[in-house]
């Protein structure tokens, strides 16, 4: 399974346009990542804080509570960051979308 993962991360991180792969275990430390240490961190708290936000808010949003969060996607003028979170982990990937369109 180990080899299955990291060679996702590896696939991941060399496509065009990507500047790193994140993931977070349950408790939103890093256990892979291809940014530097410094940026995983602060990747790691920030997002998971916002991942934790946004689903409290996709369930309140839904009359039964069954709704939940599967997808997330900001997009700035310099980068694109799209989470998907999972019961147990999180995978964050941050791009720069502008290099994925470039020839």
């Amino acid at each position: 399974m180990a080899a299955s993962v990291a060679a996702t991360l590896n696939r991941l991180a060399t496509r065009k346009g990507v500047h790193g792969v994140v993931i977070l275990n349950r408790q939103g430390m890093a256990i892979r990542s291809t940014l530097p240490a410094d940026l995983t961190r602060q990747y790691a708290h920030l997002l998971n804080a916002l991942v934790v936000q946004a689903r409290n808010t996709v369930r309140d949003l839904d009359s039964d509570g069954q709704n939940e969060l599967t997808f997330m996607r900001i997009r700035t003028k310099k980068h694109e960051i799209m989470v998907a979170p999972n019961h147990d982990y999180l995978l964050i990937v941050v791009q720069n979308p502008q290099e994925q369109f470039q020839p």
